[in-house]
């Protein structure tokens, strides 16, 4: 571990040289993907360094005890290194976690995608809850939500919304919500006090780029109408939404956000970039299917991942088998509750696997 270590510290002060060059600061590009580099290494070097100095300073307490007469001084040395072995064992254990092969998606901002399941018009509203929750949730991280596509539900709610999110590692945190959420709780037009389950699908991609994907723009039917419903009223007089037709694989996506069609395209194309090449992993990882093995959210739409009982205000992962009684502070954007437990469970999982 400890020349891997080694080998991070000298990558990082390159890097960390690079960015003082005024050619690489003139390259933007070169600039921003050292920028990024320079941000995965630097928690690791910074923990690495902090180990470093409290192994030498345990080394200079071991010296006092052998080489020291006074007992007070002994005494105080035998204490202190107590607790800084200890500080020590929990220093190298979080190494370990960060040592591990990176997601190399983390860092990428994603699309989400909320479509309503079943359970009819409670499908759709909860659809809406979800994304308000995720809304706020993204809003205490900082990250900034672009809704792209929204369609309304028959009596309230939505049946699909589709939104970017860009920010800081978006990925790393929101790539576990993928799959389907189900929600019980009793409809505000049940009489009797009945508890109605419904479920709602969520997709979670991370943005691709044009380059990402093997596409001919060919093979793209594009079609333009007059967008309607929420986020399009104020543009519902002209042909400003767009739909593409991805013709060889029938993947279908629509944009009606913009006032401009022009914007609306661009942002519908980097919908379908992400979901072809969501395609394209999907079939890599069924042809490695060993790969999975040991993964948690690795984006099965068909898996049932999480359950939101109202009436107890119970939310229950089951992947990990975690209960919270903390609802409400899920639904109003606390999804660290939730997200933490199931990075720590794979980061454990992935440290098994290694060893």
């Amino acid at each position: 571990m400890f020349d891997k270590l080694e080998e991070v510290e000298h990558q990082f002060e390159k890097v960390q040289r690079q960015l003082q060059n005024p050619d690489v600061v003139a390259d933007q590009v070169k600039y921003k993907a050292l920028m990024i580099e320079f941000s995965d290494l630097e928690s690791v070097v910074l923990t690495y360094r902090k180990y470093k100095d409290l192994k030498a300073e345990i080394t200079g307490h071991k010296d006092i005890i052998h080489n020291e007469s006074d007992a007070e001084l002994v005494a105080l040395a035998k204490s202190e290194i107590s607790s800084l072995e200890k500080e020590l064992i929990q220093l190298s254990e979080q190494l370990q976690f960060l040592l591990l092969p990176q997601d190399p998606n983390d860092n990428k901002n994603v699309i989400l995608e909320i479509r309503a399941g079943a359970g009819g018009d409670e499908a759709s509203l909860f659809a809406e809850e979800l994304f308000r929750a995720y809304n706020l949730f993204s809003a205490d991280k900082k990250w900034q939500v672009d809704l792209l596509s929204y369609s309304d539900g028959n009596s309230g709610g939505a049946k699909e919304i589709v939104a970017s999110i860009t920010g800081d590692k978006v990925y790393s945190q929101l790539k576990a919500e993928s799959g389907v959420h189900r929600v019980q709780r009793v409809p505000k037009t049940e009489s009797q006090g009945r508890v109605h389950t419904s479920t709602i699908t969520v997709v979670v991609l991370p943005e691709a780029e044009e380059v990402d994907v093997d596409l001919d723009r060919k093979d793209v039917k594009v079609d333009v109408y007059r967008s309607s419903g929420a986020g399009g009223q104020h543009v519902n007089t002209t042909d400003s939404a767009v739909r593409l037709t991805h013709l060889p694989t029938g993947t279908v996506v629509t944009c009606q956000d913009e006032k401009s069609q022009t914007k609306n395209k661009e942002k519908a194309f980097k919908v379908l970039f992400s979901r072809l090449k969501a395609l394209e992993d999907e079939k890599a990882i069924k042809e490695a299917s060993d790969a999975r093995k040991g993964q948690i959210g690795t984006g099965d739409r068909s898996e049932r991942i999480r359950t939101y009982n109202f009436p107890q205000t119970r939310i229950t992962d089951h992947r990990i088998g975690l209960t919270i009684h903390k609802l409400s502070e899920v639904m109003n954007g606390h999804f660290e509750n939730l997200i933490d437990p199931l990075i720590t469970h794979y980061q454990s999982e992935a440290l098994k696997n290694q060893s």
